[in-house]
């Protein structure tokens, strides 16, 4: 599973978006140095890539201090439908992955994660796990372990119908 934190270095967060095509990502935190990092919510590719399109919101490291030197953008800023220029974005990734400079700015995704995102438990119900799916409208799900750590990610790809009747038959099928 691939997942990001609160807060992403701008260049590992465009090589993240250049290497896969992943349509959304779980975040995580790690509330207390000791513990284990935990499932916060899901942010969308578009939303990051439109985030990456605005370099006046990345701020050099600040060890554990909380941002607070930009004002996050605004809503109808971050929610497009698609992107204006994916040529100007696969130019900007290509610039965060190679400038050094950018390995030393971060972006906090804090304010633009859905934090009211679903997940289900490793061990929740198939059927109840595409009810879900189906009556939400959802294009992904994240799955989490009882400490709240995320385990994976369930597609709608996932319960296909075809691929999902293949998968339960190999794991059912005696060895």
């Amino acid at each position: 599973v691939r997942v990001l934190h609160l807060k992403e270095s701008i260049a590992s967060l465009a090589r993240l978006l250049a290497s896969t095509r992943h349509g959304g990502f779980p975040v995580v935190c790690r509330p207390k140095p000791d513990h284990a990092e935990v499932f916060q919510g899901t942010i969308k590719r578009l939303e990051l890539c439109t985030l990456l399109e605005n370099e006046h919101i990345f701020e050099p490291e600040t060890n554990d201090e909380p941002f607070s030197s930009s004002p996050p953008l605004c809503y109808e800023k971050i929610t497009v439908e698609k992107l204006p220029n994916l040529s100007r974005l696969t130019m900007l990734l290509n610039r965060y992955t190679t400038d050094p400079r950018y390995q030393q700015l971060f972006i906090n995704l804090e304010p633009y994660i859905n934090k009211s995102a679903m997940s289900v438990q490793a061990d929740f119900s198939l059927q109840r796990t595409y009810i879900i799916f189906r009556t939400l409208g959802l294009r992904h799900l994240t799955v989490v372990d009882p400490q709240n750590r995320v385990v994976g990610v369930i597609t709608r790809k996932d319960l296909m119908p075809f691929p999902l009747e293949e998968r339960l038959r190999l794991q059912l099928a005696p060895q």
